[in-house]
């Protein structure tokens, strides 16, 4: 046995006594937060501080890529971050060059620098991905579009072990992207009794194109919750950005064709608020207090609404009425939220509704059968009032928080974003961010029932058949039955979900803190399809039918435009 069997096979010897985990023996907890009953998992972490596996570790990296000099070594946190380090550290040891390394955050950091890759990159120098495993290879996919974002050239990923058949990892192919793996899960079949993973389902394809990319400056990265979403018209996409700029993009091309700036909003929150669409207006509120109606050609404004001292919450439009309503935010003890409705043409304040305790961030929702509109707010009350006149017709406040509310760690029930109507049970649903996903009677504003995620809800639900479907922060996508408030099936995005999901003939599309814009079957809950971008998705989508074409939004103030290639789909 050569000297780098012998290293292999002593890593194998502690991967196998020290980093195998079944449940008989230890505690493992399923991605639904239950303590499993079978099943096991690696745990390489126990390994990866240990002087003897790195040093077997480094003795076969440079043994595979000693011929490729020069490059740079990175990954994703956290067990890359040893990886990577042990492997620069040895790089004058074992081949005598000298290299950089970095690591790729999971999250940016919200203070400081609030990068998303720590260490320096140099231009020009290929990169080995390096990570302690790869299953799925999402991960992997989430890394490569960020560095290539950055003009950056993945020539390679090597792991410890691999899950899967080199076929499974066709994102990785269609890159030109080389995968190297000290082990497969085959090479433990005779002692831990495992073998590679299989689908039981062809892997679907990524038949994704990103078309353009408008990338509006001074992104806030503090700030991750849902921003301003996308409006479209039949040409144009509006959403504002950070800086207080509204901005009227090309959908043939991402070219700016005007842009409006607001002026004294807080820092890095500007426009929060989603635009609407009415006539030849654009409206939409800003963190400066005030409410503004543009011109949808030119982007010249037509009025301003001036009361308010910020505006989080986006407009509803009542076409019939000629009216929009805004949710209002006030600096006053027990009267910091309101409700407003203004003539859509002058401005003019129609009615006003001033009695909410807690901040009003949630958007109206207009009912045209009924005339009414619906708004939550921070005190976790849901108000029913007349469109026409304002006046209160009832106010939804949940009991006390349950103890399954409590146990996702939220002490208040506050209402962020707007509602769904169910027209055939005549009931308004909504979640909160204690977890809770609530269905109202629409008539008399009394609970008909509940379901409770796992974590908060910061998004609105959308509806489907019978089926209710919503995103949470345990990063779960939830499909709810509107007859018996039961889960129908959910699936699991491996990060927070702040996205409302968008319903396409019988798919969900749905964003979330991976970065990952994924294709669902709303009746399965199965995945079809995905890309993954550089940034959060924490709004949803919008989508152009007559171009078939989809426009994503990042919270780093992105747009992308994106198509499906159909012979791929």
């Amino acid at each position: 046995m050569d000297g780098i069997e012998e290293h292999k096979a002593h890593l194998k010897e502690l991967i196998e006594n020290s980093a195998y985990v079944r449940a008989e023996h230890e505690n493992i907890v399923s991605s639904r937060k239950k303590l499993k009953e079978s099943g096991w998992l690696f745990d390489l972490r126990r390994i990866l501080l240990r002087s003897d596996a790195l040093e077997d570790i480094a003795e076969i990296f440079w043994d595979t890529f000693r011929e490729r000099f020069p490059f740079q070594i990175g990954g994703i946190e956290t067990a890359a971050i040893t990886l990577v380090t042990a492997l620069t550290v040895h790089a004058g040891e074992v081949s005598k060059k000298k290299t950089s390394g970095f690591f790729i955050r999971k999250s940016r950091k919200k203070d400081g620098l609030m990068r998303a890759i720590e260490g320096e990159i140099a231009p020009g120098a290929p990169i080995i991905l390096v990570d302690d495993l790869i299953n799925s290879g999402k991960s992997i996919e989430r890394q490569v579009e960020v560095l290539e974002a950055l003009g950056h050239r993945v020539q390679a990923v090597w792991t410890l072990i691999r899950f899967r058949d080199l076929e499974h990892y066709e994102y990785l192919r269609k890159k030109n992207i080389e995968l190297f793996s000290v082990f497969t899960l085959d090479d433990f079949s005779e002692t831990l009794g495992v073998s590679n993973l299989t689908h039981k389902e062809p892997v679907h394809s990524r038949p994704f194109m990103v078309r353009w990319k408008f990338a509006a400056k001074n992104p806030s990265f503090f700030y991750v919750v849902p921003k301003s979403e996308p409006a479209i018209d039949d040409t144009h996409v509006y959403v504002g950005s950070d800086d207080g700029t509204m901005w009227a993009i090309r959908q043939d091309t991402g070219q700016v064709a005007w842009s409006y700036r607001i002026l004294l909003h807080m820092k890095g929150k500007g426009i929060f608020s989603s635009p609407a669409l009415l006539g030849e207006s654009v409206f939409f509120g800003g963190y400066d207090g005030n409410f503004y109606a543009l011109d949808r050609t030119s982007g010249k404004r037509k009025w301003v609404f001036l009361e308010a001292d910020w505006i989080g919450s986006s407009p509803a439009v009542a076409v019939d009425l000629n009216l929009v309503f805004v949710g209002l935010e006030f600096g006053l003890w027990r009267k910091r939220g309101g409700v407003v409705a203004l003539d859509a043409h002058s401005g003019k304040k129609i009615w006003e509704y001033r009695e909410m305790p807690c901040y009003t961030h949630s958007s109206p929702l207009y009912l045209k059968d009924t005339r009414e509109v619906i708004v939550g707010s921070n005190d976790g009350a849901a108000y029913l009032l007349d469109a026409k006149t304002g006046a209160l017709k009832w106010k939804f406040s949940p009991a006390e928080p349950s103890d399954a509310e409590l146990d996702v760690g939220f002490s208040s029930n506050d209402i962020k974003e707007s509602f769904a109507y169910d027209r055939n049970h005549d009931r308004v649903i909504f979640g909160s961010t204690a977890g809770t996903l609530y269905f109202v009677d629409r008539r008399t504003g009394t609970e008909a029932g509940r379901f409770q995620a796992e974590y908060g809800f910061y998004a609105t639900p959308a509806l489907y058949e019978n089926t209710a479907i919503i995103g949470s922060l345990d990063k779960n996508l939830y499909c709810v039955d509107l007859s018996s408030f039961q889960e129908v099936w959910r699936w699991s995005s491996g990060a927070r979900i702040f996205a409302s999901p968008k319903i396409i003939g019988d798919s969900v599309f749905i964003g979330s803190n991976t970065g990952r814009l994924t294709e669902i079957d709303a009746r399965t809950g199965k995945e079809q399809a995905s890309i993954t971008l550089t940034e959060r998705i924490t709004n949803k989508i919008a989508y152009n039918a007559e171009t078939s074409r989809f426009f994503v939004p990042t919270f780093a103030n992105e747009i992308y435009c994106v198509e499906k290639d159909e012979k791929k789909a």
